[in-house]
């Protein structure tokens, strides 16, 4: 079946819904999602979302523009931090206006609390400026968007896999897919693309990421020539579940909690004197790592307890209470009276599809656009974040850099002719699917899958070296080997999972080679990239973004320039 729309949305989590809405107003829109669209993993986020509202106190967006830069360690594009942090107040506001039911303070205004890496003056102390909903901030948002949109008439395809971009005269004109119903195949014809794909988590063994979240939209822009940023910046969560990888969202800690050690010790006042528990992520997680290096971990083991227990039972049930179901019914425990075990818990993509500030696809490190391609949320690489992502700036990326896209999707269809879409396409993705479902080797994609998330999480993880990654980068070579020989024992074609986890696993594969490779030629610790061999930021040598293009079988890294407006790249102290 081919389907015709003026803007199509790969992806139904709240960059997409947000970007839906926008171009809704003037186009007929279609989102296409992999999942049933409210089950995209934008509905976990727990803590909220960042904006200077200052109902908690003085705050200032361009406090919050020094802080996002600082927090990315300096490899933030700072032209579109400064866009962000003036539009996320107004952005909360629209949200509100929605019928987001965000917390109240005591005054009626948006409740806010503190989040990592947040302050005032500078640095200078904590300031108050994650707005939320309770602990539930990312569901009620995407919620109420998916309300809006079907309210505007957004046509919604739920559980359709998206295995290619349609390209015409070097245009993007649409999608390939499968219906994972009926396993037949779908064309969607458009004006403009839009990738919402979220991140790639599952490349790890232990992640807080959903299932669902296998890179898909990375890999198949990357398939199609588009290349990937600063891929070597994954954000690994302090406060992961131990053993589970299940968040404890930072709003724990902005709400008062601490971190222990096997001494009882609240150790981060050694490493973040300033901010202490509130620290950037990838400070604390590295925090974590080394209390449990030097042998003080709880009773011998490789995590250390969170501890709420001083906060009472009244606070955690009111302003945490999915985190306290979180931690009763996957370990038993009650908060209010024991601690908990954590550790840290792959979490976030800083890099990505590179984008301009209005979701434009970026071809090359000369600023060249892919005419009809947009991306936005975690798939993407505005550059924001840089090399670390800061707490409750995520949920403010998706809605600002959706709603721009969605805008600018809007503006770009109505000035252009949809293109006929050439013959074959869903001949072509059939017989892939035909030749899978026969295919009898003798390799299984979930054997391989677990060996690749093996491989990641001890060579690529929170510490990182050269000799570790150059096993890493030859293990997975030698996996996507083996995955030329998977075979499917299920022959059917009506919700056939063995398939879709075999086509994710050959995303998260050509994924797993760019993450390693660009890691591994990174000769520098920056953010969340912390490099043991080079443990100093080198801004002489690596000031640069990281851009990984498909050459055939081979991977061509080339690097382009940060751009820097007010802040200077200084030490980082907290």
């Amino acid at each position: 079946m081919i389907h015709n729309y003026d803007v199509v949305i790969v992806g139904s989590g709240i960059a997409g819904l947000t970007a839906a809405l926008a171009a809704s107003e003037k186009c007929n829109v279609a989102i296409v999602s992999k999942v049933y669209a409210l089950r995209s993993h934008s509905g976990s986020a727990q803590g909220g979302i960042a904006a200077s509202l200052g109902n908690e106190g003085e705050d200032r967006w361009d406090w919050h523009m020094f802080d996002t830069v600082k927090g990315g360690d300096y490899l933030s594009d700072q032209d579109t931090v400064e866009l962000f942090a003036r539009e996320a107040p107004a952005a909360v506001f629209d949200l509100e206006y929605f019928g987001v039911p965000f917390s109240r303070n005591g005054e009626g205004r948006i409740a806010q609390r503190a989040f990592g890496g947040h302050t005032k003056e500078w640095g200078a102390a904590p300031v108050k400026r994650c707005c939320h909903a309770s602990d539930r901030s990312g569901r009620v948002i995407m919620d109420c968007l998916y309300d809006r949109c079907q309210m505007r008439g957004v046509d919604t395809f739920d559980e359709v896999f998206i295995r290619s971009l349609i390209f015409q005269d070097r245009k993007c004109c649409g999608v390939v897919g499968y219906d994972l119903k009926t396993g037949e195949a779908e064309v969607f014809a458009s004006k403009a693309v839009m990738l919402a794909t979220g991140g790639l988590g599952r490349l790890f063994h232990v992640t807080s990421n959903a299932y669902a979240s296998t890179g898909d939209g990375l890999a198949i822009a990357f398939a199609a020539g588009v290349p990937l940023e600063d891929m070597e910046f994954i954000q690994f969560h302090p406060t992961g579940l131990y053993g589970l990888g299940v968040l404890i969202s930072e709003a724990a800690r902005g709400e008062g909690g601490v971190l222990k050690n096997r001494n009882d010790e609240q150790f981060m006042e050694k490493y973040a004197p300033t901010l202490k528990d509130l620290a950037p992520r990838d400070v604390v997680a590295r925090s974590i790592l080394t209390e449990i290096q030097e042998g003080r971990g709880i009773d011998g083991k490789d995590y250390v307890n969170l501890d709420l227990t001083h906060l009472g039972k009244k606070l955690i049930v009111d302003k945490l209470p999915e985190i306290s179901e979180f931690i009763t019914n996957y370990l038993g425990i009650d908060p209010s009276i024991s601690q908990i075990p954590v550790a840290p818990t792959c979490h976030y993509l800083m890099g990505g599809i590179p984008t301009n500030s209005n979701g434009q696809v970026l071809i090359d490190e000369n600023g060249g656009i892919i005419e009809g391609l947009y991306a936005a949320g975690e798939v993407a690489c505005v550059s924001v974040h840089g090399a670390n992502r800061l707490g409750c700036n995520s949920l403010i990326d998706l809605v600002i850099f959706g709603k721009r896209a969605g805008t600018e999707m809007s503006r770009f269809s109505n000035r252009s002719e949809q293109k006929p879409i050439e013959k074959g396409l869903q001949e072509s993705l059939s017989a892939e699917l035909e030749s899978h479902i026969k295919s009898d080797g003798n390799e299984k994609a979930s054997v391989i899958r677990s060996e690749m998330q093996q491989v990641m999480s001890k060579n690529c993880n929170v510490y990182r070296d050269k000799k570790g990654l150059n096993t890493a980068l030859t293990e997975i070579r030698k996996l996507k080997e083996r995955y030329g020989s998977v075979g499917v024992a299920d022959k059917s074609m009506c919700f056939n999972y063995e398939l879709e986890e075999v086509f994710e696993l050959g995303n998260m594969l050509d994924l797993a080679e760019v993450v390693v490779l660009s890691a591994l030629k990174r000769e520098e610790s920056r953010g969340a990239h912390f490099r043991t061999d080079f443990p100093e930021r080198d801004d002489t040598a690596w000031l640069k973004h990281t851009l990984a293009f498909k050459k055939g079988s081979d991977i061509e890294l080339r690097y382009k320039r940060v751009t820097i407006t007010k802040f200077q790249p200084k030490a980082r102290s907290y």
